[in-house]
């Protein structure tokens, strides 16, 4: 069975996450950051923050520190705007799926050109 709450309330806190991250985040290692996805409990206790780095490597490696650096300030705001008993912990993950997306893109390429 679907939980539909639980839906609703990732939704919710991804529009909430990206505005934060891109307008009340401050720290100078964080570049420019895309929330893909948010994977949230049942029981709305524990939500994975799905992210996408626009850079290469480092950049991308820098911008999770600074995230997971700032998870308590984002907590805290996502505890301002969204009317929750009690608010999610917060972990933060690269989303891989655009680039194991090009990657396939990239094989089925070469293989139409052989």
């Amino acid at each position: 069975m679907e939980n539909t709450r639980a839906n609703r309330v990732a939704e919710q806190m991804k529009k909430e996450v990206g505005e934060i991250i891109n307008q009340k985040l401050k720290d100078p290692r964080i570049g420019f950051v895309t929330v893909t996805d948010i994977d949230l409990t049942n029981d709305l206790q524990h939500a994975t923050i799905f992210i996408s780095v626009l850079g290469d490597e480092t950049e991308k490696e820098e911008s999770l520190i600074g995230l997971s650096k700032a998870s308590g300030f984002i907590r805290s705001e996502i505890g301002k705007r969204i009317r929750l008993r009690k608010v999610p912990e917060i972990v933060f993950k690269f989303d891989e799926a655009h680039e194991h997306g090009n990657r396939i893109e990239s094989i089925l390429r070469k293989l139409n050109e052989e």
